[in-house]
């Protein structure tokens, strides 16, 4: 049965199909060969039930908000306001770049979005101070991982929604993974450059850092209108990826004055196109979901795969590894809904915290943009950086390193996830 539905699944990619098809196609064929008694309406309702969650109506308007900040000068006033403050020291341009990515993920809830918004300015700024395109390249991409970590995050909105866990919880669970990534990012760069004698910038005065303050004080109030609404139980999660919209476009029509309203139909097309593309996708994970429990292929696999008793550590392990290899070759979201049911039962048993979980798969997520073969963060430095493919990948080495240390840390030491939700 395995084998019939992978089969399908592969002889359908090298033809072509977009990756939705297979994903529909294979689980209808399962059931009518092994199943006939089954009615194939079923996975009609599953592609149906996969996008109902209220808490999916999040996903395009978080899209929506990180669209319109693209469009306008929110990231130009994050990266000043990083500068400002940490230009001086040795390694600072990569680390304002690896900052100001953090910042803008905790805005914006999108990797692509990071590379776009911050990778366009500080390309240039690196190669003034020296450092190659492939280390530069390099370090946009993966610093802007941390947008998957540091909330809103689709990643993490998509597997409550698979599991039923808190979306408010695992949000604040990743805060300390994501700012565990950032130091350690900071720290190689911050020795490299000491080594490589790269120069740095004058230090800022007292008055241009509050001057700095000052022009990115309203775009830090993303972060803390999402964190302090969502905690002090003002409105729910969903409700704050509509307020961020809000927010964005009054700081960028209105205050900041960078775009005008008739650009607004053009932003809401662009993210109307990403959150089709994500829906079907989901769609197609639930239908396929469904299907693999009806067949109890999950119990089969999890057997020959972790035995009769797991411990918590193995099935963690197990977990990384498989969610690190998926996320190579299939978008994320989909990784997340089909694999997170076959190993969340066990998981659960195991005595695992959901939400540290949670914070392990959503870690692998982030990593699998930045992975060959088939990362989406790699196209799309491919596309804003004019770079070929090779050129990408070439500096990729010693942050793969870096993320499979954090792997290894969150999995070892859970309170890396649960510290920060314990105090809350």
């Amino acid at each position: 049965m395995l084998f019939t539905l992978l089969s399908i699944m592969i002889i359908l990619l090298l033809m072509g199909f977009p990756l939705m098809i297979p994903m529909i196609v294979a689980p209808i064929a399962v059931l009518l060969i092994y199943f006939p008694n089954v009615d194939p309406f079923l996975i009609t309702q599953q592609l149906i039930a996969g996008v109902s969650p209220f808490v999916l109506l999040a996903v395009p308007m978080f899209i929506f908000a990180a669209d319109i900040m693209c469009a306008g000068q929110t990231s130009k006033r994050l990266l000043d306001l990083v500068e400002t403050f940490v230009g001086h020291i040795h390694g600072g341009v990569p680390i304002t770049t690896a900052a100001t990515c953090t910042l803008f993920g905790a805005i914006s809830g999108s990797t692509q979005a990071t590379v776009v918004a911050i990778g366009k300015p500080m390309i240039n700024k690196l190669r003034e101070v020296g450092y190659k395109d492939k280390d530069s390249i390099a370090l946009i991409i993966n610093s802007a991982i941390i947008a998957l970590l540091i909330p809103p995050s689709i990643s993490m909105i998509m597997y409550c929604v698979v599991t039923g866990a808190s979306v408010g919880d695992l949000f604040i669970a990743g805060v300390v993974p994501g700012l565990m990534l950032l130091f350690i990012f900071g720290g190689y760069n911050f020795i490299n450059s000491r080594m490589k004698g790269m120069p740095t910038k004058q230090k800022a005065t007292l008055g241009e850092k509050l001057a700095a303050i000052k022009y990115a004080a309203a775009p830090l109030g993303f972060p803390i209108i999402i964190f302090a609404g969502i905690y002090s139980g003002v409105f729910s999660p969903t409700e704050a990826s509509a307020i961020s919209v809000l927010y964005a476009l009054i700081l960028e029509l209105f205050l900041f004055k960078t775009i005008k309203i008739k650009q607004i139909p053009k932003i809401a097309l662009s993210t109307a196109v990403v959150t089709a593309a994500v829906f079907i996708l989901v769609a197609a994970g639930s239908a396929f979901s469904w299907t693999i429990s009806y067949a109890k292929l999950p119990q089969i696999i999890s057997a020959s795969v972790l035995g009769t008793d797991p411990s918590a550590l193995k099935i963690l392990v197990t977990v990384t590894l498989f969610f690190f290899i998926g996320c190579m070759f299939v978008d994320s979201l989909v990784v997340i809904i089909i694999l997170t049911p076959i190993f969340y039962p066990l998981a659960m048993q195991a005595g695992i915290d959901p939400i540290h979980l949670g914070i392990i798969i959503t870690l692998q997520a982030a990593i699998g943009s930045v992975t060959p073969p088939f990362g989406c963060n790699i196209f799309t430095a491919c596309a804003i950086f004019d770079k070929k493919y090779i050129e990408v990948v070439k500096g990729l080495a010693p942050y793969m390193t870096m993320l499979v240390v954090a792997s290894i840390l969150i999995i070892v030491f859970p309170q890396i996830s649960l510290f920060l939700g314990s105090l809350v």
